[in-house]
């Protein structure tokens, strides 16, 4: 299947990569751009762990001068992918999470203690799942600096566009609301809404699918809220057409 990815880069270029290695032709056209938040305080001080939901919250990390305090404590990772740029980044005890927030939160519950100091959350300024309410219900102190911020992609990239408008892709991956928001808008600005309804949009929750279904786009929704759960998605379609 002849494929658009829309992730930012660098995990976009993974993407890219699990997609030939499965046979797939994948163009990429980032939706989103990952900035650092420069100045984000970083208080380690009485903290039991650290908490990452993103492989960008480790990026930034990596530039924080907080960088060697912070790994001398345990994280917690939400998935595989950002639990193994954890022990890249030189982080020595790494719990890795099944791949959701919900998930992560219910990890956090059983193998931390609500009286043993605060959790901090590394957090972009977009976030999908509220993690810190959920385990401050749990009676666990938790703080959120935001370190990274996703921006809206201010155009496409020439060779998505091209193939948009000539009817030469199948399907576009959104995995968040906000880059499905971007993708329609970028399609409007150059006019190319009526070309780009020929794609199918594999979406990694039903967030995603609500934000282009009432537009008249085919969706199809992965069966969890995971990157491997979209390209089994992908995998299946292309088997059975």
């Amino acid at each position: 299947m002849r494929i658009l990815v829309t992730r930012p880069e660098l995990d976009a270029g993974l993407e890219v990569e699990a997609l030939a290695a499965r046979g797939h032709d994948a163009v990429l056209s980032p939706l989103l751009v990952i900035e650092q938040v420069k100045g984000a305080t970083l208080d380690l001080a009485g903290v039991q762990a650290l908490i990452v939901t993103s492989r960008n919250a480790l990026r930034a990390l990596s530039h924080h001068p907080a960088l060697d305090a912070a790994r001398k404590l345990p994280v917690f990772a939400v998935g595989e992918a950002t639990a193994e740029s954890a022990r890249a980044l030189g982080f020595a005890k790494v719990i890795q999470g099944s791949g959701t927030g919900a998930g992560l939160a219910q990890l956090i519950a059983g193998q931390a203690g609500s009286s043993g100091g605060r959790l901090v959350h590394l957090a972009g300024e977009t976030l999908a799942f509220d993690l810190k309410s959920a385990l401050e219900a749990r009676g666990f102190r938790v703080s959120q600096p935001v370190i990274y911020r996703a921006v809206p992609a201010t155009e496409l990239a020439p060779e998505a566009l091209s193939r948009i408008r000539a009817g030469k892709l199948d399907g576009v991956i959104l995995l968040s609301p906000r880059t499905a928001k971007t993708f329609l808008a970028l399609l409007e600005r150059y006019g190319a809404v009526t070309q780009g309804k020929r794609l199918v949009c594999y979406c990694i929750s039903e967030a995603v699918a609500e934000v282009v279904t009432p537009l008249g786009f085919r969706v199809r929704v992965a069966a969890h809220k995971r990157e491997e759960d979209v390209l089994a998605l992908l995998d299946s379609e292309a088997a059975s057409s």
